[in-house]
């Protein structure tokens, strides 16, 4: 019975055996002890994800707006939008999802476009979308004889 009252105090010892090791290693005179083992801590090489995503959504309905605009704050996704249903079904609530999405876009740096008729492209600060200048109608020139 009297060995199981210090069998608690096994724990802790073991524990404060690791932490004098470990004080060891750090100080000048007790190091020696680790020269042969190191640990190397390279923090300079911490990698995010680089990879760009491509998402494709379907705006239905403006509640739609939420997945959209938090997959573009992550700032890897290129979202590419299907407005056709909402665009039929209210006109007033695509205005409300496109503009949400606009501010969105337009905090982030991003770039914002429309492809067609059904289409919306959002895309983070990282990436432009090219839009072509309208073509202007040339007026049809009267050649002026000297």
């Amino acid at each position: 019975m009297e060995d199981l009252r210090n069998l608690y105090k096994y724990p802790q010892v073991k524990i404060i055996m690791i932490f004098d090791k470990i004080k060891r290693a750090f100080s000048t005179k007790g190091g020696s002890e680790f020269n042969d083992e190191y640990l190397e801590i390279d923090l300079g090489k911490e990698e995010r994800e680089s990879k760009v995503f491509v998402k494709l959504f379907a705006l239905k309905e403006y509640d739609d707006v939420n997945e959209i605009l938090s997959a573009l704050r992550e700032g890897y996704t290129i979202a590419i939008i299907d407005i056709k249903t909402l665009r039929q079904k209210d006109s007033i609530e695509l205005k409300r999802a496109v503009s949400k999405i606009k501010k969105t876009v337009d905090a982030l740096e991003g770039n914002i476009a429309g492809f067609g008729e059904n289409t919306v492209i959002a895309t983070p600060a990282f990436a432009k979308i090219h839009k072509e200048p309208a073509k202007v109608k040339e007026e049809k020139k009267k050649f002026d004889y000297y």
